[in-house]
């Protein structure tokens, strides 16, 4: 335990008015007379563990819009500080080149969707199959009649024969072309799939960047994204831009004569200071912030060795740098599983509170904060009232274990103690001291067992 992180243990029962049942009674004395050791008797006391921590003051929320593209300001609707409302326009920009992406993306995208629903065309087969089956009919029919009208039985039977042989090799070559049909009709089936699933694919595409460059159209006119005070930004653009890069986000009618104005040369520019109307942006940039401070909180940095002491529901007194006579009260309200890296190089972890109004030294109420202020937490992270209670100076450490000593019959006797809340002077004594017993309060370290203490 860090005993520098603590503070104010009987400072702050002095401060909450809590009266001492039994106070320790001091009285000097040791053989040889050495002023550097005196007793007292253990008595009863409240003690207050407090836990010492960096903070910070918090708004309730913050949040910055940037640039959807490059362009220029062209108009402010508020001013720097204005206070808004979640959804209010406050400034407008101004893109051709965003308005061209989005008339060119609309043109896509009706290609796509024309090009998706034109159909394969299938060749004119059926009227062909037809006009040879009719043709063959006619031709079997006659070949039948020749063949009938021969009066030798057994060349008439030969002719029949070879008529028949010939319409079914006829049938045979005619389902074949069916089946030829069929496949090649299956085929086009299949072409016409992967066309349409091809035009779906570009159709998804097109309007995807369709919805991209609306957003970035959209973008151009910056609402404010919570209720809260606005500040506007205006980053310097790394590296310089070029002139001609300006030039292209002026509206056409404007280029010819700014582009005259500046001349051929290779002309930089570097964009600094306070956004404005006119100004160029880039891509990204943030443009505006919002803070909504109609709820203000406290992030304080609690050391490792400390937080598990931290609980929902501590309180904590805070002192202000930016006012330092004024004290304000807070609550815990959540500590952070994860740990994050202290500046001192330690491991701490993030304790967010409520924080209330504060008073002055006179009473009077105290300065409204403003987020973003340094301050001191102290949490009161342990409270015992009415308990056995030592001077820190009577503690000392014996090996792993906490002693004082304690006179019996005149001399010192080492005793180990446990110890509970831990103030800045006074420290709870749970096992190893009664109410009542002498202890070397000062000069323990002058002590040895046996020494003759009256």
């Amino acid at each position: 335990m860090h005993h520098v992180l603590r503070r104010a243990g009987g400072e702050a029962s002095r401060l909450t008015g809590v009266v001492l049942v039994l106070v320790l009674t001091l009285g000097a004395c040791s053989d040889g007379g050495d002023p550097g050791v005196r007793v007292a008797a253990a008595g009863r006391a409240t003690v207050t563990e407090v836990v010492e921590a960096p903070a910070t003051v918090t708004a309730r929320a913050v949040a910055t819009v940037s640039a959807a593209t490059d362009g220029l300001v062209a108009e402010m609707r508020v001013r720097e500080g204005q206070l808004v409302r979640a959804g209010q326009v406050v400034l407008r920009l101004e893109s051709p080149q965003a308005r061209k992406n989005l008339r060119q993306a609309l043109v896509a995208d009706r290609q796509a969707a024309s090009a998706g629903s034109a159909p394969v065309p299938a060749p004119g087969l059926s009227g062909r199959q037809r006009q040879a089956d009719l043709t063959a009919r006619r031709a079997f029919a006659r070949a039948r009649r020749s063949a009938q009208a021969i009066t030798d039985p057994q060349v008439r039977r030969q002719a029949l024969s070879a008529v028949a042989a010939s319409r079914a090799q006829y049938d045979a070559a005619r389902a074949q072309a069916d089946d030829a049909v069929r496949a090649f009709q299956a085929g086009l089936g299949s072409l016409s799939g992967a066309v349409a699933a091809l035009s779906s694919a570009q159709r998804v595409q097109t309007r995807a960047a369709l919805a991209a460059a609306r957003r970035t159209v959209e973008g151009l006119v910056v609402r404010a994204p919570i209720s809260g005070t606005v500040s506007f930004t205006a980053s310097p653009t790394s590296g310089g831009q070029s002139a001609s890069g300006l030039l292209d986000q002026l509206p056409q009618q404007l280029q010819g004569q700014a582009g005259a104005l500046l001349g051929s040369g290779g002309t930089s520019a570097q964009v600094s200071g306070t956004l404005a109307e006119g100004q160029p942006v880039r891509s990204g940039q943030p443009l505006v912030t919002v803070t909504d401070s109609s709820t203000l909180s406290l992030t304080a940095q609690v050391d490792e060795t400390d937080v598990l002491l931290v609980r929902p529901g501590v309180e904590a007194r805070v002192e202000l740098d930016a006012v330092p006579d004024a004290t304000y009260a807070a609550t815990v309200v959540a500590v952070d599983p994860t740990p994050a890296a202290s500046s001192r190089g330690g491991v701490t972890y993030v304790v967010r509170l409520s924080l209330d109004a504060g008073r002055d030294a006179d009473g009077a109420v105290a300065p409204t904060p403003r987020a973003g202020m340094s301050a001191v937490a102290r949490l009161r992270v342990r409270t015992a009232r009415d308990v056995v209670a030592a001077p820190v100076s009577a503690v000392f450490r014996d090996g792993r274990r906490d002693a004082v000593w304690v006179v019996v019959n005149g001399r010192a006797r080492k005793r180990t103690v446990r110890l509970g809340a831990q103030g800045q002077s006074r420290l709870q004594v749970l096992e190893g001291l009664r109410v009542g017993e002498r202890l070397v309060v000062r000069g323990a370290d002058r002590v040895h067992a046996g020494q003759q203490v009256q």
